[in-house]
């Protein structure tokens, strides 16, 4: 299942584009390559006949998967952006009201998400109450481990890559 809304940042384009390209010429090859020559001298109850077939299966669906993404993909061009309000594509910095910590990510689509990299998804809680937002505004954020509230301190645009 493909989600209706999929942002991707230039970078992320190129990303799926090059993982599609290697899915299609080296990783489709080896699998069909593996699975004829394993059928050629191979029984049925061949495992590794079965395994080849299993393998380029999940090739062709993860192939599927990423033509349609990129088929339905709406690219986030920081350079048509404008920073009044935060959008999916921006970087911004928060500031917890309560502690005074600070925390800055930018805002990408689910496909790109890594919190360990600083990229939430514009499904994420935080970014659901951010979205929309200005610098200055005060928001609340429901999480399991209870209320946050942040207050926005910047938003910008993310480089493009």
């Amino acid at each position: 299942m493909v989600e209706k809304d999929v942002f991707l940042t230039l970078a992320g384009v190129r990303k799926l584009e090059a993982d599609l390209a290697h899915l299609k010429r080296v990783r489709r090859k080896e699998a069909t390559v593996l699975r004829e020559a394993l059928a050629a001298g191979c029984t049925w109850e061949n495992p590794d006949y079965e395994v080849s077939k299993m393998e380029l299966a999940f090739i062709e669906s993860r192939i599927q998967t990423l033509e349609n993404l990129l088929k339905n993909a709406q690219v986030i061009d920081g350079r048509e952006m404008t920073t009044d309000e935060v959008q999916v594509g921006h970087r911004v910095r928060l500031c917890d009201i309560r502690t005074g910590e600070e925390l800055e990510f930018m805002i990408v689509g689910s496909v790109e998400a890594d919190p360990a990299a600083s990229r939430i998804s514009h499904r994420s809680p935080v970014a659901q109450a951010i979205l929309g937002r200005k610098v200055g505004d005060i928001v609340k954020v429901e999480v399991p481990a209870g209320q946050l509230v942040y207050k926005i301190m910047t938003i910008g645009v993310a480089p493009v890559w």
